[in-house]
């Protein structure tokens, strides 16, 4: 029981740095949360027209992803990496050093899923790769991504893993309810918009 409290509470705690609100910081160009829409995740921080810290903050908002699973790993395996993982997208979504904003947890959960399985973390990379080619929109690339994830992780990893998936795909998903509306209306914007 303590063990699994230290993975969620480690996790949570992980996944809660907001990278993109102190990249942005960092570099004199302000707070991320007045641009665009508000989000501390490598998307709105491309909106600054910054592609370097847009990409570094998608390496470092998956690269805490997997820390947290490799430290409750190492903490003792077993359902530990997986109870990690899941809080580490909740922090990054709810971050406790943003008032309980965050990002999407796109990058995050991808990193996380590259550290339960990488195979499967590759699969998905192709999918949002092939989505964002064909409709040049990070939020349909990222939705593609999560909807397959929890059969990929089915078909090429143990059946827990494939829940966990789920719970951290439902998440996403959650947070980007805006941009499921605006999908559908067709005014989402593409990638590289300003607003």
């Amino acid at each position: 029981m303590i063990a699994s409290i230290l993975a969620a509470a480690g996790g949570y705690l992980l996944g809660s740095i907001p990278f993109g609100f102190l990249l942005i910081r960092a570099a004199g160009l302000g707070d991320i949360r007045s641009v665009g829409s508000g989000n501390i995740g490598a998307t709105n921080v491309l909106r600054t027209g910054r592609k370097d810290i847009a990409a570094l903050t998608v390496l470092l908002d998956g690269g805490k992803g997997a820390a947290a699973v490799l430290l409750a790993q190492a903490l003792g395996g077993g359902w530990l990496p997986l109870i990690a993982g899941v809080a580490a997208v909740v922090g990054h979504c709810t971050s406790i050093w943003m008032g309980g904003r965050g990002g999407k947890g796109a990058a995050t959960g991808l990193g996380v899923i590259a550290a339960w399985s990488w195979p499967v973390a590759l699969a998905i990379c192709l999918i949002w790769l092939v989505t964002l080619w064909s409709t040049r929109r990070s939020s349909a690339a990222s939705l593609a991504g999560c909807a397959a994830a929890p059969a990929l992780m089915l078909a090429l990893a143990p059946a827990p893993m494939a829940l966990a998936t789920l719970l951290a795909s439902a998440l996403i998903v959650f947070r980007h309810r805006g941009n499921i509306e605006r999908l559908l209306a067709g005014t989402e914007p593409r990638i590289g918009a300003k607003t």
